[in-house]
């Protein structure tokens, strides 16, 4: 019995196509450039116009509380009006408050309640963008046939890539022209990452809202959030990764937002520096995240995911308050960003494999809420401690307080399952 050839339309469906994925790739790395501008830019701006580690770190704490409140209630409104949609307008919103820094300043009109409002609004809106683009990465790396560890590295490495150049940029834009320029440059990064998401992702069917699929009204999106706060309580790996990611979020978030910046202005050689070394440990991690996509189905996840969080946190801090000048420094970030740059994807697939594609807005949303409700702190606690206790004692209280938490899965049970076997693809829809 002869057998009908395939038809054309079902072919080209069913073959791979990787633009939409690599559109989605390039605009990570377009925003996350503009966003190490701004990482630079913020609280070197806080530091010269106020002088006060206190101020830079309340300034960080509160574009970060937004942040994770929008984290946490995001994902019901990101299936709602689409992943396509809320990437957009996430950018467009982004790109307009971050605009207002420096014109308001050039304008003569900036408070100092005005920075803190604009970046709150910031981060309210940066949070469900950022979201939307991470769960559209395994539907898109599907369409393109790639591998789902691969797909995810990649997406880290193009945020780290971008980070390398946009660190490395900054440093030198800012003593070239000062911060406000470099802030308005974080805009124009903004819209061109919303028009490449609108362009490349549009015809997706991933990309679109999910009509019919979930009722309307107040108890229905809080419905929606129980389930994936739920699903997640049931996870007890996710719930040691979130519990981990919470401390050292803060930690970090310390570390970029008032301990290196104020470590830069006065010990090294001020905001050319402070690009240098934020450069060198995006370097690392672009190149850490190259080597995971590499090397993925071959290493074990657990061992390496430890011995990598051991070295990207703790020895930093540590070589910044005992260990001066710039070289040393420079070649414990450059480590610390390798280990940086192989965790991250571990940890989204991991995530990826255990969350039904389903409720992947909602879970990812609830954990990433987990995860940023203690970042906050991390910048007023630095702040508050560099300025009464000093900047060598913060350093090594913080570095001691890294060092602890990431032991927990040395010794919490949870964690075997990262490598347990069943993992990949155990949980089903």
């Amino acid at each position: 019995m002869p057998v009908a050839a395939p038809d054309r339309a079902d072919a080209a469906r069913t073959a791979p196509d990787r633009r939409p994925l690599g559109a989605l790739l390039t605009a990570n790395l377009v925003s996350i450039t503009g966003n190490a501008f701004a990482g630079i830019g913020v609280p070197w701006f806080v530091l010269q116009t106020t002088g006060s580690a206190s101020r830079a770190g309340l300034v960080a704490a509160c574009g970060m509380l937004p942040l994770a409140v929008s984290a946490l209630t995001g994902g019901p409104v990101i299936d709602r009006i689409g992943r396509l949609r809320a990437a957009v307008l996430s950018d467009l919103v982004c790109g307009t408050a971050v605009a207002l820094i420096p014109l308001l300043h050039w304008a003569g009109v900036l408070r100092f309640w005005q920075l803190c409002l604009i970046m709150a609004v910031n981060g309210l809106f940066q949070a469900p963008g950022e979201t939307a683009r991470q769960v559209l990465t395994p539907d898109l790396a599907d369409h393109a046939g790639v591998p789902l560890a691969r797909a995810m590295s990649l997406y880290t490495a193009a945020s780290r890539g971008a980070r390398l150049l946009g660190a490395s940029a900054a440093g030198v834009l800012i003593a070239l022209f000062g911060a406000g320029p470099v802030l308005l440059l974080d805009t124009v990064s903004f819209g061109l990452s919303a028009l490449l998401i609108a362009l490349g992702v549009r015809r997706v069917p991933a990309a679109a809202p999910r009509r019919g699929a979930h009722p309307t009204g107040p108890r229905a999106y809080l419905a929606e959030l129980r389930e994936g706060l739920a699903f997640l309580l049931r996870q007890r790996l996710l719930l040691a990764v979130t519990a981990v990611l919470m401390v050292t979020n803060g930690l970090d978030q310390a570390w970029s937002a008032v301990l290196l910046p104020v470590h830069a202005e006065r010990d090294l050689g001020g905001p050319v520096d402070l690009g240098l070394l934020a450069g060198l440990f995006a370097a690392g991690a672009l190149a850490g995240a190259l080597l995971h996509a590499t090397l993925a189905d071959r290493l074990p996840r657990r061992p390496l995911y430890i011995c990598c969080l051991l070295v990207s946190g703790c020895p930093r801090m540590l070589v910044a308050a005992f260990a001066p000048g710039l070289l040393p420094l420079g070649a414990t970030l450059a480590l610390a960003g390798l280990a940086a740059g192989i965790c991250n994807p571990i940890v989204s697939t991991v995530l990826y494999e255990l969350v039904p594609d389903a409720l992947r807005s909602r879970v990812t949303g609830v954990l990433a809420a987990g995860v940023l409700m203690a970042t906050p702190l991390g910048g007023i606690a630095s702040g508050y401690l560099v300025d009464r206790a000093g900047l060598t004692t913060a350093l090594a209280l913080l570095g001691g307080a890294y060092l602890l938490i990431t032991l927990c899965p040395l010794v919490l049970p949870a964690w075997r399952r990262m490598d347990g076997p069943g993992t990949p693809g155990a949980v089903r829809s």
